[in-house]
């Protein structure tokens, strides 16, 4: 959705997509999984097939093959057993490990804030829908632009960049009523930026759920490493709760350091009607806790089941069975994962510290029939 990447400063994986042929035994945890709730998150999918069907990416998932899997397991009775959900994961696919020993996991979340649809004293911070101008632009149309933007304003004379957020923040954008809500501090908006998603609390008791709707264009600039080049913070201390720490104790440069990412998000209202589900993702489906997964989109299928092996903040092991349904312009490299770990404070306190290398297991349909 957003920028997600909550550590800041991991580099990009190895290049290359080297594939391991695994058994289900090879898993660590396989059996100890609760693959119904996996099974739950991929079915899912079915509902958005015929009008969003997966795509075939560089590490080589079968999408044709995946789709007619979505379709049988969409088939499947509401409420299958354990042995049910797991039987139908090792009859329709086999593993491989994705570049072994390179896996990396950083986790993100749904923040919740109140908000007011309109301007008050105290709620005086936008976050905005995109402009009309914003165009989605493919590789190698603006020529003239920055190669790594996917957005552009367009204009009677071309494309031309977008304002980046330093002008945003400073008023690009005021007087063209594209405001969806406004917030009380531009620090909790910086942050549902790189998250991409968001739950508003609204004065009336009504709960507004937002996500990623575009993008200004211009690269993503963790401002973590800007800390850490200012010596404000050390690297290994960069997580989304010291860089929060750092914003609200540093009110007059909190701004500035922010601005250091000129990459903006924009937001659409998009509701859940399930509560208990996240935000709509980059798949179209709402994301599950705990089992959906932000993956580079160019090198994974969106609803490919992907087996991940780490380790959580508090050192305890996380083994389970997630769905790539979502991505992050940060998430970059073939065994780079992002996991969502669900919707408020609680979430959040697990995905800005979540930072650990491990094991990425991609499972691939065993072929259509």
């Amino acid at each position: 959705m957003g920028e997600t990447d909550p550590s800041e400063l991991q580099s990009t994986p190895p290049s290359g997509t080297r594939l391991k042929r695994l058994t289900f035994g090879d898993l660590d945890g396989w059996t100890d999984d609760d693959q119904r709730a996996a099974l739950a998150a991929f079915r899912r999918g079915a509902a958005v097939i015929a009008d969003h069907p997966p795509k075939a990416r560089a590490i080589g998932a079968d999408a044709a093959g995946l789709t007619e899997i979505l379709g049988r397991a969409g088939k499947l009775p509401p409420d299958p057993t354990l042995d049910a959900a797991r039987a139908f994961f090792e009859a329709e696919f086999v593993p491989f490990e994705v570049a072994a020993g390179a896996g990396f996991f950083t986790g993100y979340y749904e923040p919740e804030v109140a908000g007011s649809m309109t301007p008050t004293a105290e709620f005086t911070v936008p976050l905005h829908r995109p402009p009309e101008d914003l165009v989605e632009i493919a590789p190698g149309e603006a020529p003239h632009l920055d190669p790594s933007f996917r957005f552009a304003r367009r204009t009677p004379n071309g494309l031309a960049e977008h304002p980046d957020r330093a002008a945003i923040m400073a008023g690009a954008l005021a007087g063209r009523y594209l405001e969806l809500v406004y917030l009380k501090d531009p620090v909790d908006a910086f942050f549902i930026h790189v998250q991409g998603a968001a739950r508003v609390a609204l004065p009336d008791g009504r709960s507004m759920r937002l996500t990623y709707a575009a993008k200004s264009g211009h690269p993503y600039t963790p401002i973590g490493r800007v800390l850490v080049e200012r010596g404000a913070l050390t690297g290994d201390a960069v997580t989304m709760q010291a860089i929060r720490a750092w914003l609200t104790a540093h009110p007059a440069e909190a701004a500035g350091v922010m601005a250091k990412n000129r990459s903006y998000i924009f937001f659409r209202e998009a509701p859940v009607a399930d509560a208990n589900l996240g935000p709509i993702a980059a798949a179209k489906v709402p994301l599950s806790a705990g089992r959906s997964l932000a993956v580079d989109r160019r090198q994974h299928t969106f609803h490919s089941p992907i087996w991940i092996e780490t380790v959580l903040p508090d050192g305890g092991p996380y083994h389970r069975l997630t769905i790539a349904q979502d991505t992050g312009s940060a998430i970059v490299g073939p065994a780079r994962g992002d996991i969502f770990f669900g919707s408020g404070e609680a979430a959040g306190e697990i995905a800005g510290a979540m930072r650990a290398n491990g094991r990425f297991v991609v499972l691939m349909p065993k072929g259509r029939r």
